[in-house]
């Protein structure tokens, strides 16, 4: 008998960005590391004689956990990748919920049907990921092994090991929290699970599940949490994007003089350069935010700038306004940008500790600023 435990990865940037990450090759967060922390504690006293992952880097940074500490190579395997889900890849939940609403109901209920545009099939997906395990549990026969892998790869495998119908995984299958553990045992083929998608080694802190709002209506799309983004127009959006300017600058320069036309003058020539340098964030029908981008300041490091980052009053406090980081990052790493940069006053506390939060930290002063500002900067590779 083979001992196979599975991880699923720890919480990445489309749980926390709203994207859709397939086999789109994201990142951990901070969140997912401190997860992958307190998975290594629980697999401290666990034996294991191989370790294999998925060969994204969100299951591979979660492997670490499993054979790190126990001086094990780790093994990478295309099989266990995630569903891939074609040309819905990076694009919002919010987006792909306007644009192909029939789409994503099949595949939030497990349809036999449903397929992304240039993506596999729940069957296939299943085929795959199941019969990966059984192979990986065959090379070990008497032995105890550890699997990383993905939400969607894990519950339809499982469906598999149960007997459970394609559109069944929903309603038998539990939903499994980022660094979640499943335990099998495997003798000839034939799978016992012992146990399935624990988490009990997470805090409330650290759980993702509990945070994502979207789970309270089941709509991964709903507009209440989820964003999609269009280009500003600056034509006919011109008074919004001077009420959004001067709104943040008296709230974080008072006294100091507000120059609306310099500050548009400049978005307008992002945006004539590239309509996607400078975005809308939509909530709904509602504008709820704005990114302006630099794309060629700082490119010579490696480096993207985002010069003007904008949550509407009404959007503030929801968990959106991380979404329009997922933007950035969406956009700066196809250039080949490894890291973001961006300026915040330090006496503008909330700004501060919105960034912190989120892996930004200050590089120093920032150059060629009329106010005092810090320069900050994320790593995104």
């Amino acid at each position: 008998m083979t001992r196979v435990y599975i991880v699923r990865h720890g919480e990445a940037e489309g749980n926390i960005y709203r994207r859709i990450h397939g086999q789109y090759d994201s990142n951990l967060t901070d969140n997912g590391l401190r997860q992958v922390e307190a998975l290594e504690e629980r697999f401290r006293s666990i034996h294991l004689d191989a370790v294999y992952s998925s060969d994204l880097r969100r299951c591979q940074k979660t492997a670490r956990a499993l054979y790190e500490h126990k001086g094990l190579p780790l093994q990478l395997e295309p099989g266990l990748r995630e569903m891939n889900l074609g040309q819905w890849e990076d694009h919002p939940w919010g987006e792909i919920g306007r644009t192909d609403p029939q789409g994503l109901l099949g595949f939030q209920t497990c349809s036999p049907d449903f397929r992304a545009p240039g993506g596999e099939s729940y069957e296939e997906l299943r085929t795959r990921v199941s019969g990966t395990i059984l192979k990986l549990a065959a090379r070990h026969p008497g032995e105890t092994i550890g699997i990383s892998t993905h939400y969607i790869a894990l519950r339809s495998a499982l469906s598999v090991f149960h007997g459970y119908r394609v559109e069944e995984i929903n309603q038998k299958v539990p939903k499994c929290d980022n660094t979640g553990v499943t335990c099998l045992d495997v003798e000839d083929g034939r799978v016992q699970v012992v146990f399935e998608c624990d988490a009990s080694h997470l805090t409330p802190e650290l759980s993702t599940l509990g945070k994502q709002t979207w789970k309270q209506t089941g709509n991964l799309a709903d507009p209440a949490c989820n964003l999609w983004y269009r280009p500003w127009d600056p034509a006919g959006e011109r008074a919004l994007y001077l009420r959004f300017r001067k709104e943040t600058w008296e709230r974080v320069h008072p006294g100091q003089p507000f120059d609306g036309e310099g500050f548009y003058d400049q978005a307008l020539r992002a945006a004539q350069e590239n309509p996607w340098a400078v975005v809308c964030a939509m909530q709904g029908d509602r504008v709820a935010g704005l990114l302006q981008m630099e794309l060629h300041r700082y490119q010579e490091e490696k480096a993207g700038f985002i010069y003007f980052y904008y949550v509407t009053p009404e959007a503030r406090e929801h968990g959106l306004g991380v979404q329009l980081l997922g933007q950035a990052v969406s956009t700066f790493r196809p250039l080949g940008r490894d890291k973001i940069r961006l300026r915040c006053s330090p006496d503008n506390r909330q700004g501060m500790h919105f960034y912190e939060k989120y892996g930004f930290v200050p590089l120093g002063p920032a150059p060629d600023s009329q106010v005092p500002l810090l320069l900050l900067e994320k790593q995104i590779d």
